[in-house]
């Protein structure tokens, strides 16, 4: 009975350590106007880095927590993860000054880092097939969903105070609960003897370029729809938040159907995705439409929401079981320089070319997605006639 009761609790508690680092940095976000009332001398820059400042730490200890693996049971990081975690997201309410509040944003950052890699790579290890996939698909939909969740719960928290939003980090606690019961202990990680060190496959660096180059293009949905809609008239913040969450909307329904999605393209599924991305793209160029603006952040969050796990099973595909951590640790650090890079990048080419237009920047970015389709599709091609030559060679 034991056993049956772990395996039933095994999934919810794999997807649960997903749930925790998608809240880590927006879950306040709707307090930030009254931290800056709080601290009004602090400057707008501080501010916004209470936001942002978690993503600084999860780069460097997304590769850390790969290399624990190597020391430590997967369990144990986890439940050292949350722990930090926990302390980086409760205790800045209690202190007086914003550096100090500062600081425990980016310790809640290092603890984010910690967790990332394993929430994707605990899936390698207890799943495989169709059951890994939906897995994947499972994990992104509910951490998407657990985002919201926290958003709206964090909303209503801070009508009492800049304060009482951070007690959202509170359902940390349950999921070490969860990670302490339900978590198998398993082992460390250690390359077989005859193996030695091992070099990361190529491959794995090419995947974590896309995720980067995904996540910049999907990013500046979040970072360039309100100055958007401002620029072309279409309407306000309130407008601007709404058009933004049906980016989730979409990510959720992909993930969900991701089993499916990849049995009906198959190895087309990539390009396929790309090619939904960039034709949003193209129509948020075009566009006079509010309803066809709606349509097109729904299908960049569908495009999403279906590459990130796909792109994730492949890099685990393609290394052996002691690389998996520091292959997704790898690929988890090019999503947030991608995040991070987003706004940087496509400013920069703005200003470069003296167009500050946000239809610019969209119409930019689908020539690019579109171009890369060409490419990814003519990749294909020519592996499948490569496989058709040496079929009939081996067959004659």
């Amino acid at each position: 009975m034991e056993v049956l009761s772990i395996n039933k609790m095994l999934k919810p508690t794999i997807i649960s350590i997903s749930m925790a680092t998608v809240m880590a940095g927006a879950a306040i976000s709707p307090a930030l106007g009254l931290i800056a009332q709080a601290f009004p001398e602090a400057s707008p820059t501080m501010v916004k880095l209470i936001l942002t400042a978690p993503s600084i730490m999860i780069i460097p200890f997304s590769f850390l927590s790969g290399y624990l693996t190597s020391k430590l049971t997967k369990r144990t990081i986890v439940m050292m993860g949350l722990l930090i975690y926990l302390v980086g997201g409760i205790v800045p309410q209690f202190v007086p000054t914003i550096e100090l509040l500062l600081a425990l944003r980016l310790l809640l950052g290092a603890g984010v880092g910690l967790l990332m890699p394993l929430a994707m790579s605990l899936i390698n290890d207890y799943y495989t097939g169709k059951e890994r996939t939906k897995m994947m698909g499972y994990n992104s939909a509910f951490s998407n969903f657990g985002g919201i969740i926290t958003m709206l719960l964090a909303g209503w928290l801070a009508t009492f105070g800049w304060r009482t939003p951070f007690n959202v980090y509170f359902l940390g606690l349950v999921i070490f609960l969860l990670v302490f019961f339900f978590l198998p202990k398993g082992e460390v990680q250690k390359a077989p003897e005859q193996e030695g060190k091992s070099k990361m496959p190529f491959a794995v660096y090419g995947y974590a370029l896309a995720m980067g180059g995904i996540m910049l293009a999907y990013y500046s949905i979040a970072t360039n729809m309100a100055l958007y809609l401002e620029q072309n008239s279409f309407g306000g913040p309130a407008l601007a938040g709404t058009v933004v969450a049906f980016t989730t909307v979409g990510g959720m329904i992909t993930s969900l159907l991701l089993v499916q999605i990849e049995l009906t393209f198959k190895k087309y599924v990539i390009p396929v995705m790309l090619f939904g991305m960039g034709a949003a793209f193209c129509v948020l160029a075009l566009t006079n439409s509010v309803a066809l603006v709606m349509i097109s952040v729904c299908l960049v969050g569908f495009g999403q929401g279906s590459l990130f796990p796909i792109i994730v099973l492949k890099v685990l595909d393609s290394v052996p079981l002691h690389q998996s951590d520091q292959a997704v640790a790898m690929t988890s650090s090019f999503t947030f320089l991608g995040q991070f890079l987003s706004p940087v990048v496509l400013d920069g080419i703005g200003k470069l070319v003296h167009n500050p237009a946000i239809r610019f920047q969209y119409g930019t970015l689908a020539v690019v997605i579109l171009i890369i389709v060409l490419i990814t599709l003519s990749y294909i091609w020519r592996s499948n006639k490569r496989l058709s030559v040496s079929s009939n060679h081996s067959s004659t």
